[in-house]
């Protein structure tokens, strides 16, 4: 992939969710919810302040994230689903 976000944005590629909940019933498509996790696959340099200083990425490529249910926009790259959204749209690092 071949794509640098800009300042304090990222780039996440979303994990499937589970296709049979914990009880063992499987859920159609059509139910399914829309990811809140996903994996860092690029970062950008950081949030730019207007006396011109950059305030660096907390985040890096390959850490797993959960984030808001309607963050982010929806690109496709190369056929694959990505999302981009700001830094500020992630709620935590999966350890």
């Amino acid at each position: 992939m071949n794509l640098q976000p800009l300042h304090d944005r990222i780039v996440v590629k979303a994990t499937e969710p589970e296709e049979i909940s914990r009880g063992g019933i499987i859920i159609p498509d059509t139910a399914k919810e829309k990811p809140m996790q996903g994996k860092v696959v690029a970062v950008g340099k950081g949030k730019v302040a207007e006396d011109g200083k950059v305030t660096p990425m907390t985040l890096k490529v390959g850490e797993k994230i959960l984030y808001g249910k309607y963050s982010g926009t929806e690109i496709t790259v190369d056929g694959e689903e990505l999302l981009i959204m700001r830094e500020s749209d992630v709620y935590a690092i999966i350890n």
